[in-house]
């Protein structure tokens, strides 16, 4: 399947940083600047500059075993971006059959099977999610890269593995497959030893689980002209697995007209007959922080992805909390910005660590990468109304951004102007549900714990005026606070 506002002025605020930007921060040869960024782990032949130097198909798989993506899934999405915008040929695959047997790299248990709807509900999910990814993506490199010629990019397709395996049979697998794999080398791969090596053991399906994928890459290389599969650390047995069963097995005309039919029904037209190995396999390291600890669902600290799992804001939350020995590496790794750049962000953030600068950047370029410039303009709106960012005040925001930031959060109260008109700041508290009598609102502000937009309120009866300056958003927007974290925002809707 084919596949931004005042922050911008805010980020690239002189000539120099943009300057910057204009420079093109990809290399020729995709590899090197994968590399430059840290994404290399291991290659399976030091071969594949070479190969990389016209354009490839390259292809990364991911089981549906959630509806949604996360943080662990986007270090290889990003490696596929680079591809992307470099001019080959990008192809996510949807493990839409794979995900029925479950992978055992990582893993000290065997995965819960997942039933028919859920498996739907998961490829649903994630399809959408990537076809979204490479989409902001792409907009996200071209603002940052006015040199990049968007024309001439391939566009991108998301498979589906069910897709090949849908009419082929178990005979037809053993008997056409299973005889060029040997046993020994799959006994022998890690992902396999570990779990035999345990009490849990591990099952003939999840033991079979390194032939479907590298099948996957076998069908791809075939029918896609796919010459690179792009994974984690943890995928380098399966990936090798499928550089070995390409190097073994011919292009089979048995598995070329019955397993083998595109997406749509129609029969796929094979690349390439040969078992040329000219096949390679890149490893990305495993998303950890310095401390040692990953990244993923599994872990029980996914951020996801999809904003109904993990906000916006909650993204770029976690990314401002970076620990400065990670700051500089997911800045290459999470975002386009020019290594030059980032050198002088790190330089300027180790003169003055306390204000977060690296932090606030890669956060915010990470937000937008993942939910647009929407998604970051509501990150910074909440961000201003819950902790007084100085570098986005919330008088900066309007009042459709109040409203996009907190449509879905019950801190927001939406109410008649003419039902606060001649009210003091200690009606408005009990109004909004921040106090329970005026009483407590009266002592609240004797004691420096009632706050108006940020300020701490002087006077209890003090009365706001709706359209004025008392009010931020086009004077329909005002922030009452009491105490350190307990908010509410005050939305004023026109009568008329």
């Amino acid at each position: 399947m084919n596949l931004l506002r005042g922050f911008t002025a805010r980020c690239v605020r002189s000539s120099a940083v943009r300057s910057v930007y204009q420079r093109r921060s990809l290399h020729s040869n995709v590899i090197e600047t994968l590399r430059e960024r840290n994404f290399i782990h291991s290659v399976t032949s030091e071969n594949i500059a070479e190969q990389l130097q016209k354009p490839v198909a390259v292809y990364c798989g991911v089981d549906p075993t959630a509806d949604s993506l996360h943080l662990g899934n986007m270090v290889a999405l990003m490696g596929l971006l680079h591809f992307h915008l470099a001019g080959h040929q990008t192809l996510p695959l949807v493990g839409n059959a794979t995900g029925m047997i479950g992978d055992p790299s990582g893993r000290s248990s065997e995965r819960v099977a997942l039933g028919q709807s859920t498996l739907a509900k998961n490829v649903a999910g994630i399809e959408a999610q990537l076809e979204e990814f490479f989409l902001r993506g792409t907009k996200y490199a071209s603002r940052r890269m006015p040199s990049l010629d968007l024309e001439s990019l391939k566009p991108v397709q998301v498979l589906h593995n069910a897709d090949w395996y849908r009419n082929m049979n178990i005979l037809t697998f053993l008997g056409h497959i299973g005889r060029y794999v040997r046993v020994g080398a799959m006994i022998a791969r890690d992902s396999v030893k570990s779990r035999l090596q345990s009490s849990q053991g591990i099952s003939f399906t999840e033991f079979s689980y390194q032939l479907l994928q590298a099948y996957d890459f076998w069908y791809l290389y075939h029918h896609h002209g796919c010459r690179v599969q792009l994974g984690g650390s943890d995928q380098w047995g399966n990936i090798t697995a499928g550089t070995d069963l390409i190097h073994r097995m011919p292009f089979s005309s048995t598995l070329g007209e019955t397993g083998v039919t595109s997406a749509d029904g129609c029969s796929v037209e094979a690349n390439d007959k040969s078992n040329d190995a000219g096949a390679f396999g890149i490893t990305i390291p495993l998303l950890t922080t310095a401390s040692g600890e990953k990244f993923g669902k599994s872990a029980g600290n996914a951020i996801w992805l999809d904003e109904k799992r993990t906000s916006a804001f909650d993204v770029y939350q976690f990314f401002v909390k970076t620990a400065d020995a990670d700051v500089e590496r997911f800045l290459k790794m999470f975002t386009l910005l020019p290594l030059p750049h980032i050198e002088k962000v790190m330089l300027a953030h180790s003169e003055a660590p306390e204000r977060f600068a690296a932090q606030k950047l890669l956060a915010a370029e990470v937000t937008e990468l993942i939910h647009g410039m929407s998604g970051l303009q509501r990150a910074l709106c909440a961000t201003a109304v819950l902790f007084g960012d100085q570098q986005s005040p919330m008088q900066s925001f309007s009042a459709q951004d109040f409203a996009d930031t907190f449509a879905h959060d019950q801190r927001m109260v939406s109410i008649p102007a003419t039902d606060i008109e001649g009210k003091s700041i200690s009606d408005i508290a009990v109004l909004l549900g921040s106090c329970k009598s005026k009483s407590e609102a009266a002592r609240l502000v004797g004691g420096g714990g009632l706050y108006w937009n940020n300020e701490p309120v002087a006077d209890k009866a003090w009365k706001p005026l709706a359209g004025t300056d008392d009010f931020i958003g086009q004077g329909s927007i005002g922030i009452l606070r009491t105490g350190k974290t307990n908010y509410r925002i005050l939305r004023l809707l026109n009568s008329s």
